[in-house]
């Protein structure tokens, strides 16, 4: 159990590396910055591992999980209030949801190691669109060990049709890479 806790903690450490307000990220020890570029990895279809159940409440109260959006493409964003890059991509991810919701395209945030009234009011100043989980212990993040984690703030994992992670990008997207790679993955049969 021991060794459980110490892998999960140092996970913890690894994902809450994002650059923003000092104060409010998450202290657990080493907080080194793991830096993102944000480019896309496209995974093989043969090379995909399954994603694991995501399930938990809203921010605004509900319940989400990736199970609902079975048969469809899930794009998944790990995010925080504290986070730059992420205030900054959050535009880019509200743009691209509504344009891809009618090809079958479901988006999905996790808020990740956040304060809960901190997550509200970032939601209430970007209108993202999508529910988001409040993930503030990080299960969610720590769910995808042994798959292709989120290893860095902001993080976005895309869920093919048969529930496998498709792709991933560490850092904030940019606009045409995600759009790209969501209307690749989605047109795949």
């Amino acid at each position: 159990m021991r060794a459980q806790s110490f892998a999960a903690v140092a996970l913890l450490v690894a994902v809450a590396g994002c650059a923003g307000n000092q104060g409010a990220q998450p202290q657990t020890g080493d907080t080194r910055f793991i830096a993102g570029d944000g480019k896309i990895t496209l995974f093989q279809a043969a090379d995909r591992k399954v994603a694991p159940p995501v399930e938990g409440e809203t921010l605004d109260g509900g319940t989400a999980t990736l199970a609902a959006h079975k048969g469809k493409v899930v794009v998944l964003n790990f995010w925080a209030s504290w986070c730059a890059p992420c205030r900054a991509e959050a535009p880019v991810l509200k743009d691209i949801s509504a344009k891809t919701k009618a090809d079958g395209v479901e988006f999905l945030g996790i808020d990740f190691k956040d304060r809960k009234a901190d997550a509200l009011a970032f939601e209430r100043s970007h209108k993202s669109g999508y529910p988001s989980i409040f993930d503030q212990p990080g299960k969610v993040a720590l769910s995808f060990q042994g798959t292709v984690p989120p290893a860095a703030i902001p993080s976005t994992l895309i869920i093919d049709r048969q529930g496998r992670i498709a792709a991933r990008a560490l850092g904030a997207v940019k606009y045409n890479d995600l759009l790209d790679a969501v209307t690749k993955i989605g047109n795949e049969r």
